[in-house]
């Protein structure tokens, strides 16, 4: 294989909710994420964020560290304050030679926040776009300069979340901004993933691969629910199991040479309710065997 997989440690602690696995320590995630056969992790909220005290911990499991989450605020914030505010983040993703950041604008987000429904989201006036794109379009020029290349995660909650929102940032911004494809967000917002390929696959430089419940995203799409409330109710899950063709999108992604490093499995559930071991195990099957029948 070409591309590796990786893991996010949301499947055992989530970020947004820190109750919802709360209680497991980092050791347990890292161990069973081995255990699966994954080859690295993202960032979680219990990872150390020196690369000295980080680096012993990873190599005792033998992982490395694929990337983490950045909080933008471009909207509120000129891009020389963006520059200063990421400098912390910056150098410990270099430090380990990750190969891009992922980065998502958060002014004004609900999605960690329980009881705001998506519908209550922030959103972008038309006339903001233009500006927008070339400030996120020179904070990614700063981040590839640096050797970290911003990998975009258009969210639910979000100011990027919508098919057409994707496009039209899509098109605001240049090409040192990637996209990464999130096959999960893409299709709780109504999108397609293999369109997003289509369209944008050249930029596309990460990928988390995550599964939908059809059935529990009618139903929180239809009571305008929360995204947290989604979530715990099960509308993710690991690769196989939901409703996402992912052999119709890991061909998709071999056929425009997709560039990126990893494929990462990001699919967070309420671990009382989803065993992590026992479902990324099952979505790391199911992904390395179409990898290695795709070529990939």
């Amino acid at each position: 294989m070409t591309v590796r997989l990786g893991v996010n440690p949301i499947a055992w602690s989530n970020d947004d909710m820190q109750e919802l696995g709360g209680d497991t320590p980092l050791e347990v995630c890292l161990a069973e994420g081995r255990q699966a056969g994954f080859d690295g992790f993202e960032l979680g909220h219990k990872f150390p964020r020196d690369p000295d005290a980080l680096r012993p911990i990873l190599d005792r499991h033998g992982l490395s560290l694929v990337s983490g989450w950045y909080s933008a605020g471009l909207l509120e914030r000129s891009v020389a304050e963006e520059i200063e505010a990421v400098q912390p983040h910056l150098r410990l993703l270099k430090a380990f030679n990750c190969s891009v950041m992922v980065v998502a604008e958060t002014t004004g987000c609900v999605h960690g926040e329980r009881g705001t429904p998506l519908s209550k989201r922030p959103t972008i006036d038309a006339g903001q776009w233009a500006e927008f794109g070339r400030k996120m379009t020179e904070f990614g020029d700063y981040l590839r300069e640096q050797g970290t290349p911003l990998a975009y995660h258009y969210h639910m909650g979000t100011v990027v979340e919508t098919p057409d929102e994707i496009n039209r940032f899509a098109d605001a911004t240049g090409d040192s901004v990637g996209i990464l494809l999130d096959t999960g967000h893409l299709t709780f917002a109504g999108g397609k993933p293999l369109d997003v390929i289509a369209a944008w696959g050249h930029r596309i430089n990460h990928v988390h691969c995550k599964d939908v419940r059809a059935e529990v995203l009618a139903t929180a799409k239809a009571s305008d629910s929360s995204f947290l409330d989604a979530v715990v109710n099960g509308v993710f899950t690991v690769p196989g199991d939901g409703c996402v063709d992912f052999p119709a999108v890991l061909a998709a992604l071999k056929a425009k040479a997709y560039a990126g490093q990893w494929l990462v499995i990001e699919a967070e559930q309420d671990p009382a309710k989803a065993h992590p071991l026992t479902y990324v195990t099952k979505g790391r099957a199911h992904l390395s065997a179409l990898v290695a029948e795709l070529g990939l």
